[in-house]
C-alpha cells in the first residue's frame, strides 16, 4: 500500500499570485510612465500657465492691452523685505513678461532650448512669487518642473532630441 503524501504549499508558493500582480502593475505603469512621454507631458504642464497668461496681455501683434500695463503700474508691487515695492519700469516689465509668457511657452511644447526655456520660467516662477506670494503651493510646482526639465532636458519626444540626433551623425 502506498503512503500519499501532500505537500503544503511553501510561503513562496502562496506568495506567487501576488508577486505576479505586483510585477504585471509595474510593466503597466512603466508602459504608461515612459520618461519621454512624462517629459513631454511636464513641458505642456508647465507651458500652459504661462501661456494662458501672456495671451491675455496682448491686443495684437507687439501690442500690450492696458490691462496688463495698468496691472503692472497699478496693482502688482514686489514684496520685498521693507516693501512691498512697486514695479520698475512697469511698461517695460509688462512688455518683457507677456514677450516671455509666450515665447517660452511655445519653445517647451515644441521642446526647442527647453533648458533655456524652463530656465526662463523659473525666473519668471519666482518674480511671480515675489509677487503673489501667497500663491507658492501653485509656484513650487513650477519651480518643481521648470527645475526637472532643466536637470533632465526635455526627453525624446523633442526638437531639441531631433537636432541632437542629427548633428551627432
Amino acid at each position: 500500500m502506498m503512503s500519499m503524501i501532500t505537500q503544503q504549499p511553501s510561503f513562496k508558493d502562496k506568495l506567487q499570485p501576488i508577486v505576479s500582480l505586483v510585477e504585471t502593475a509595474k510593466k503597466l505603469v512603466m508602459t504608461v510612465a515612459h520618461p519621454a512621454f512624462v517629459q513631454a507631458v511636464m513641458r505642456l504642464a508647465l507651458a500652459v500657465p504661462f501661456w494662458k497668461s501672456g495671451i491675455l496681455k496682448w491686443d495684437g501683434f507687439l501690442q500690450l492691452n492696458d490691462t496688463a500695463v495698468t496691472l503692472f503700474t497699478d496693482e502688482f508691487m514686489l514684496h520685498l523685505p521693507g516693501g512691498p515695492y512697486p514695479y520698475p519700469a512697469p511698461v517695460t516689465m509688462a512688455f518683457l513678461s507677456g514677450s516671455a509668457e509666450i515665447t517660452f511657452p511655445i519653445l517647451l511644447v515644441l521642446g526647442l532650448a527647453t533648458r533655456f526655456a524652463a530656465t526662463g520660467l523659473l525666473f519668471m516662477t519666482l518674480i511671480v512669487e515675489l509677487t503673489v506670494p501667497e500663491g507658492w503651493p501653485i509656484h513650487i510646482t513650477w519651480a518643481a518642473m521648470a527645475l526637472s526639465l532643466m536637470a533632465w532636458g526635455p526627453g525624446k519626444l523633442s526638437v531639441d532630441h531631433l537636432l541632437t540626433k542629427f548633428y551627432r551623425t
